[in-house]
């Protein structure tokens, strides 16, 4: 397979973006500023490498219209520089696709029903009842169980679990290590011991959607738990039973959403974030990272809890007064009650 290789002005036309310099370089690849060579393109999106423009000894640079001035050679503007670059980035990734076929030493039950067009990997198990749609790519080790469906074009990179009623829609990315469809952690206490309840749902997974290495998403208890398209989820995340994920909503590493709670869509969760169950949250909410969510949110915006990391004198004495506050608090509303006229 040989290498792409792309003229700046042919990126230029065909991502809609506005040449400034000399548009006949080819392009061979994408790097860093830093990194970059004459016959790599790179980006400027974050203004903390501002620095680095003018010293960089890319062949391309992607930037808004502002940094244009301070590109002595080609640049392509865009409102977005992340987003252009993410779109002609992706001209080079080189991912070959698998053959379609299901590998010899894979397991497939009488009764599960795979597409000519899928690509079942080595060590893989289809349980009876299991459906793999045309497209569909299970790498090595996945398990697709009971009445599981893999939708078409979607993509279990390896070690994937898919245990019992999780259904994935179309071009959906798991990547190695995920569980899905696993009990949630439903438990009633019966006078001195703890009693299992039964989890008759299922995960429900709308296309579009990615989910990270390691991460789990648990299936109902009597409802689906569902994620509905385009959600993104990062690595070593934990969804419990019967959450639902809006559209467009993105999580970063080690968040955790416990049951019962709804999230709405275009919200972005920040990584160690803790949502408490039974909760509800608006459209395009934004949470900061280690923040812990105890109430509803009901309206839009930025949202963060914690507390920001001092040297370690300054936070043991702070600490320690923490634990005045709510004395601290009586003894000012005394003096300003003893104030008043």
């Amino acid at each position: 397979m040989s290498a792409p290789a792309f003229r700046i002005a042919e990126l230029a036309e065909r991502f809609g973006l506005e040449l400034r310099g000399d548009g006949a370089q080819t392009i061979h690849g994408v790097a860093t500023l830093a990194a970059a060579t004459p016959a790599q393109l790179s980006f400027l999106a974050n203004p903390h490498y501002r620095a680095q423009l003018a010293s960089s000894a890319a062949g391309c640079v992607v930037l808004r219209a502002e940094d244009a001035p301070a590109r002595a050679g080609a640049c392509l503007v865009a409102a977005d520089p992340y987003v252009a670059f993410a779109r002609i980035a992706a001209l080079f990734e080189r991912t070959p696709a698998p053959a379609a076929g299901i590998h010899p030493s894979a397991v497939v039950a009488p009764g599960a029903r795979v597409a000519p067009g899928a690509s079942i990997g080595p060590l893989s198990v289809i349980e009876d009842g299991a459906v793999v749609e045309d497209g569909a790519v299970l790498g090595p080790q996945c398990l697709v169980g009971p009445d599981c469906t893999v939708g078409a074009q979607s993509r279990l990179v390896a070690r994937v679990t898919l245990v019992t009623r999780v259904t994935l829609g179309r071009r959906v990315l798991v990547h190695p290590g995920a569980v899905i469809g696993a009990d949630g952690f439903g438990l009633a206490f019966d006078r001195d011991r703890w009693l299992k309840v039964p989890q008759l749902g299922g995960v429900r997974i709308g296309d579009d959607c990615e989910i990270g290495a390691n991460t789990t998403i648990d299936r109902g208890a009597l409802e689906d738990t569902v994620l509905e398209e385009d959600v993104r989820l990062d690595n070593q995340i934990q969804i419990a039973h019967n959450v639902v994920i809006g559209a467009h909503t993105a999580m970063a590493g080690c968040a955790a959403v416990a049951g019962s709670t709804t999230l709405g869509r275009y919200c972005l969760i920040g990584g160690g974030a803790g949502i408490l169950g039974h909760l509800r949250v608006a459209d395009r909410v934004t949470i900061a990272a280690r923040s812990l969510i105890t109430h509803s949110i009901s309206a839009a915006g930025e949202y963060a809890s914690g507390v920001p990391f001092q040297n370690r004198r300054e936070w043991r004495r702070n600490a320690a007064r923490f634990k005045q506050l709510d004395e601290l608090a009586r003894r000012l509303q005394a003096l300003e009650k003893d104030r008043k006229p």
